[in-house]
């Protein structure tokens, strides 16, 4: 591969992840990392709300209504960074269901 080739490539790459980047990080800038709160674990931002427990909700059946109901915290938006959130996490590493 050449030089201007590859640059062209590169810049083309660069372009997709700041697009990727500007779509998504408004969902994302909804979710926390912090070590004093949940052990580090992912949270909706200002609350105690794992990510992980808002993701087992909505896998045993609840709709986003029910959550915003039963916890008048949480907006729409922020369950729709949750699950934002796992699919970026399952991107980067690349996870696949293991067979059964």
């Amino acid at each position: 591969m050449n030089f201007n080739r590859l640059r062209s490539h590169f810049f083309e790459l660069m372009i997709e992840i700041s697009n990727f980047i500007i779509m998504n990080s408004r969902l994302l800038s909804r979710i926390t990392l912090d070590p004093a709160i949940c052990h580090g674990k992912p949270t909706t931002r200002n609350t105690r709300h794992m990510v992980e427990s808002i993701l087992e909700y909505l896998a045993g059946g609840d709709t986003l209504e029910d959550l915003v109901k039963s916890f008048p915290d949480l907006t729409k938006l922020n369950i729709l960074a949750c699950v934002d959130y796992a699919n970026e996490v399952m991107k980067m590493k690349g996870a696949t269901p293991e067979a059964a």
